[in-house]
């Protein structure tokens, strides 16, 4: 029977599926602790406060790059190359989800818009990964190889969130409501179609990789889109609501070390 656990435990079980999941992951956090410490180099004068929490989202976003590293170098591999199908952070930005990295690359100061929809840019990518590191820690966060590091990825990300929801409701206070919810709702509806795109190149990599027979892999690409259906339809409204969270102040302090990992 195909389900989340039995699906990550054969990909996790082969190595060269386990090189691909954790090279995919590592590039992509990789290129956002890279955005992000270029929005915190940008932030203007008037959000100057920001800088240090967007610093700690880059810094956690690096870290976690480092942890998929290590894991591959526990069990002896190096990281492959990413198929750009698969690139979901290259895809986002190619779509216009995000600062344009030609802006980032410069040195001309950001706007407060620019870091409104930097926000709330985030706040839906987040959502994605605050959903998919939970999933992993209730299926594998007492994994012998890699409960550990799922446990402190998925603590980071909520973190992140969290710090999205925060600080675009103070941002909604001063008068940018109307202009969140629009990039919000554009932003969410594009996410989750290079979801399902990214989602259907990597499950065919990875059916290639493990030798899955053509009925499984038409059944999992039949959940893929199915998935995409409901989001499309009611689903992305989970990733355009604003409510003050419960962990305030979520970025506020060093990011945590993983000296176990890197």
């Amino acid at each position: 029977m195909l389900s989340a656990k039995s699906l990550f435990t054969e990909i996790f079980d082969n190595d060269e599926s386990f090189r691909l999941f954790c090279s995919i992951a590592a590039s992509g956090e990789a290129q956002g602790g890279w955005e992000n410490g270029r929005i915190a180099a940008l932030v203007p004068e008037s959000q100057r406060a920001l800088a240090p929490k967007i610093t700690r989202h880059g810094a956690d976003e690096d870290k976690h790059g480092r942890i998929f590293r290590a894991l591959m170098k526990k069990r002896g591999l190096t990281a492959t190359e990413v198929p750009a199908e698969t690139d979901y952070t290259m895809l986002l930005e190619r779509s216009g989800i995000g600062l344009p990295h030609d802006r980032l690359g410069g040195e001309v100061p950001l706007t407060v818009e620019d870091i409104v929809t930097y926000l709330a840019h985030s706040r839906v990518t987040e959502q994605r990964a605050s959903e998919q590191m939970d999933l992993l820690r209730k299926h594998f966060g007492d994994h012998p190889d890699v409960g550990r590091a799922v446990q402190m990825i998925s603590g980071d990300e909520d973190n992140h969130l969290a710090y999205c929801h925060e600080e675009l409701l103070r941002f909604a206070r001063a008068g940018h409501g109307r202009a969140i919810q629009g990039i919000l709702r554009e932003c969410a509806l594009a996410e989750i179609r290079i979801y399902r795109d990214v989602s259907l190149a990597v499950m065919a990599h990875m059916g290639r990789i493990l030798g899955w027979p053509r009925a499984k892999s038409a059944v999992l690409a039949a959940g893929i889109h199915a998935v995409y259906r409901y989001e499309r339809l009611v689903g992305w409204r989970r990733m355009v609501s604003l409510a003050m969270p419960e962990r305030r102040n979520a970025l506020g302090g060093p990011a945590a070390t993983a000296p176990e990992f890197a």
